[in-house]
């Protein structure tokens, strides 16, 4: 009887956890839209940043072009590195233990240590100063262990017999990897790719650092903000916290248009295969 109490007791805690994660979560989620919403205006989306209309078209652009190139650089290495690991490694490996042990730890460290690395390395001994590049080198650097390891774990957990019943048909290792276990794991992958998305979206510390706070569409060795960039900046002023309001709006609303289209592709993926 105790233990039914105890289950009774344990399922409300998990029920009550979820939905106060929830409610915050739309709580947060609607305060912002409210206040974003009635000062969103045509000025926002203007193509030149200036102090009256505030734009936040160059800081969107510069955003959509971090997160693509920083992926481009990342997610190879990322993917690769974990079919190594999990197809040709010796399971009692140390360099493999040292590995998994050095990519945990990397995806705890604080954005700001990653931005102070990108500074020191890209900004000064490499000479890209405060540009576009030494901010995609360095987030690209941070969100590396984080693909690395969604990547590692999702490709364990495709079931054996895949493998082994192409292996069976006479299927190369290689061909087997890319026709069976990679599209099989899509949708862990992309897990780990989404949350990436996320982190590069919200980040600001290294990139303060790294590609500085210009108002302006970056070139590769160009000074530029990103949208949280440009939210704490006029936000940090005090002069236009309703447009950081919309700017906050507007950062939400791609996450989530990013995390759609990912899963979109998933699902596509996973229906093909």
């Amino acid at each position: 009887m105790s233990r039914d109490y105890l289950s009774i007791f344990l399922s409300f805690l998990l029920k009550f956890s979820i939905f106060s994660v929830l409610f915050i979560f739309l709580g947060i989620t609607l305060f912002i839209f409210i206040k974003g919403i009635m000062h969103i205006n045509l000025g926002l989306f203007e193509w030149e940043y200036n102090s009256t209309n505030v734009s936040l078209m160059p800081a969107l652009i510069n955003t959509i072009n971090m997160v693509v190139c920083s992926l481009i650089i990342a997610m190879p290495l990322g993917i690769f590195g974990a079919i190594y690991l999990n197809e040709y490694s010796k399971t009692d490996s140390k360099i493999l233990s040292l590995i998994r042990i050095t990519s945990d730890t990397l995806v705890g460290i604080p954005s700001i240590v990653y931005g102070l690395f990108g500074y020191l390395a890209f900004v000064i001994y490499f000479g890209f100063k405060t540009s576009f590049i030494a901010g995609v080198l360095t987030l690209s650097i941070m969100i590396l262990p984080l693909i690395l390891r969604s990547s590692e774990e999702a490709l364990k957990s495709v079931p054996i017999g895949y493998k082994e019943a192409a292996l069976a048909l006479g299927a190369s290792k290689l061909r087997t990897i890319f026709t069976i276990i990679l599209p099989s794991a899509t949708a862990g992958i992309l897990a780990g790719v989404i949350l990436s998305i996320g982190r590069i979206v919200g980040e600001s510390a290294a990139l303060l650092y790294t590609s500085g706070s210009v108002a302006q569409i970056a070139g590769a060795m160009d000074s530029g903000r990103t949208l949280s960039v440009h939210m704490y900046a006029i936000s940090s002023e005090g002069l236009h916290i309703n447009e950081a309001y919309s700017t906050a709006m507007v950062l939400i609303v791609i996450v989530f248009f990013m995390n759609f289209i990912s899963n979109f592709i998933a699902k596509k993926i996973l229906k093909d295969s």
